[in-house]
Order: structure tokens, then sequence, then C-alpha cells
């Protein structure tokens, strides 16, 4: 097994959610910075990280580091790294990348100069004048910040999002991997009920469900690094064998999906087959304005919800009244807790209060935050 930096991206505000998920695993951050994270592991690292982190956005192997103001430099220190470690001689390679507050500021033409570097150094290693590049995908990225360049290979392909359980999707869906952190937030957990009145998807309920089941959320989708020959088939089918024997099916959790829209309990109930846990997830057509007189049978519950906003609602007179039903539900359930996602800087006021706790995310291209009003114990 090779000694590698593996490197998770993250979607800001994230971070911490993330590093305690790789330290989950069993492995040390050696540094944080806004929206990546480092780590020290090997092939089966690469591996267990695709499979289980849940938050994060991509899995990356780091190939280097070092300065550049020049595109000979670029052009040097990129050949001088050890490409053919990772990529065979028919690797189907391409160069992505970005570039901010440097002198080589032109990402096409790093992409060039990196994509040249790349193939004379592999060239030159299996003695070929030309790659054919019929072979597994190595999407190399670079990120140029203050004239200091990182290459990584992309291990995950698609995002770290895409679980593969999202058969259909309503307008406007919230991602897989900020309804997790949206639940490990709540710490949500067994012997707790939660509820998503807006459910959409599905995605929020799905999510909290296979947590709650210590399902892996890398366990029905291929990686890029799937097919890469330096990590032995033995590795993927051992840690999908041991993942699959770590679900839990006998653990106590309630979790309702409702939403007002038929249409999108169907799609959801489609998602959570797909995603192996319809049968832990009550899913009901339900008006969310009605929350207001609700008076639960359970002492402690929580609501966990990333509610309709901007174009995916009529009006501000429609979200005040959304807002007004949430209010009346925690004042008839005063131990239950809320969680709430929204870009409404007005949503404290319409609470009546402000939050117990608030932290500010993207959701997609939005900023928004996440409200978290405690219940009573």
């Amino acid at each position: 097994m090779s000694k590698l930096e593996l490197v998770a991206t993250a979607t800001f505000g994230l971070e911490a959610i993330v590093k305690r998920e790789i330290e989950a695993l069993g492995y040390e951050i050696t540094d944080s910075r806004n929206g990546r994270l480092s780590y020290l592991g090997d092939e089966r690292a690469i591996v267990k990280s695709n499979l289980w982190l849940r938050c994060a956005d991509r899995v990356y192997v780091k190939m280097g580091e070092f300065k550049a103001t020049t595109f000979e430099e670029l052009f040097e220190k990129t050949k001088a790294i050890a490409w053919e470690d990772f990529l065979p001689s028919n690797a189907h390679f391409s160069v992505i990348g970005t570039s901010a507050w440097s002198k080589l500021h032109s990402v096409p033409a790093c992409q060039s100069i990196i994509e040249k570097a790349v193939v004379k150094r592999l060239g030159e290693f299996y003695k070929l004048e030309w790659l054919p590049k019929n072979g597994p995908v190595y999407q190399i990225r670079f990120m140029f910040q203050k004239d200091e360049c990182i290459l990584m290979i992309d291990s995950s392909g698609r995002g770290l999002h895409d679980r593969g359980y999202r058969v259909k999707s309503v307008p406007a869906p919230i991602k897989e991997t900020m309804a997790a952190a949206m639940v490990s937030l709540s710490f949500f957990k067994p012997g707790r009920f939660m509820m998503d009145p807006f459910t959409g998807s599905g995605t929020i309920a799905i999510e909290a469900a296979m947590m709650a089941r210590n399902q892996a959320p890398g366990l029905s989708r291929k990686f890029d690094s799937s097919y890469w020959e330096n990590i032995p088939e033995s590795i993927w089918k051992e840690e999908k064998a041991l993942a699959f024997s770590q679900i839990r099916q006998d653990d106590d959790f309630k979790i309702v999906a409702s939403d007002y829209d038929e249409r999108a309990i169907r799609i959801a109930k489609r998602n959570a087959e797909e995603a192996g846990v319809d049968d832990c997830i009550e899913f009901k057509t339900y008006d969310a304005r009605k929350l207001k007189v609700l008076k639960m049978n359970e002492e402690k519950g929580m609501i966990i919800c990333n509610p309709p906003y901007g174009q995916r609602i009529g009006d501000k007179e429609d979200m005040a009244e959304l807002y007004d039903s949430m209010r009346g539900f925690i004042s008839v359930n005063p131990t239950w807790s809320l969680f709430l996602i929204t870009p409404d800087k007005s949503f404290e006021a319409a609470m009546g209060r402000e939050a117990d706790r608030r932290r500010k995310l993207f959701n997609g291209d939005i900023e928004a935050c996440y409200y978290q009003y405690y219940g009573i114990k």
C-alpha cells in the first residue's frame, strides 16, 4: 500500500462535519482550509472515503504542490511529478482547474501546459510517442491561488452527492450532501422521531434513514477510482462487503416525510425504494400550513426541513403563512426541535425569537442560513 495525501472538498460551512466524518474513518486531518481538508491514507482509504463520506463533495489524491509564476516553471514542475504512479499508459485523462490572484491567471493556458507536461512525462516513462487514452478515467484538477499550484486527481468522478437513488426529482431539490449535513447537525439518532413537512424528492428523510441504519452512502454507485489499475478490485469487494455487514436493521426510529403535492410523495417513495430505506419512512400527503394545530403524541422529536422559497413558492404571504405554521407547531409541541434552512433573513423575526444556533451555508449557489431551535428538555 502506498502512503498518499488525500483531499476531501466540502461546501463552505460543512468543513467541520466532513472533518468529523474523516476522523470517524480513522484518519487524521493534516491540513484544513476553506472547503478543503487533507489527510494521509492509502489505496484502501480512497475506497473507504468514497463509500462513507456523506457530506464531502469529492475525494482527491494530491499529486504535488508548488509555486509557479511562469508557464515554463509550471511545465517543468508538473513534469517532475511521478504521474506514472497512478496513470497507466492508456489513461483517459483531462485537465480542469481554477486560478485566483495568480500571475498565471489564464485557466485554458494552464490546462494546456499541465496536459503537455503530463503527456511528456508518461511518454518518456512508457517509451511511447503517442498515448492512446482509451483506458480508465483520471480527471486531473489544478488549483492556483496566490501563485501556489496544487495538482490532484479526482477519485470520485461524479460528485459524492450523486448517491444513485434519486431516479426522479422535483424542482430545486436539495443536494444529498447538504441534506446529510442538516441531519448530522441535528444529531438525529435512533430513538428519536423526525419529520420533514416539505419533503419534495424525499432527500432529507432518505439521508436520515441511511444515517440511522449506518448505511454507507456510496454503496449503490461506481467511482472513477473503481476502475483504477492501482487499486485492486479485492479492496472494493472487501470494503463493500464490510459496509453491507454494518447496516443496522433493528434500530428504533421513526421518520415521517410529507408534502402537499401528491406527485412529490410518489417521487419520494420511488427514491426511498431505490435507496433501500422505504420500509422505515412513512410518506403522507399533508399541507404544512396545518402544522400549527398539530399536537404530537411523541414527547421528543424534530423537524428537519428545506421549506420552499424564492422561485419555489408563490409570494411573501405564502411564506409568512408557512412560518406562522412553524411557530405554532413549536408552541404546541415545546419539547420538539426545529432545524430549517432558508436564505430568508426575516425568518427569526417571523418565528418571534432568535434561533438557539445558526450556521451560514450554501444551498447550491444560494447563500442560506441553517436555523436551529432546540426543544425544551
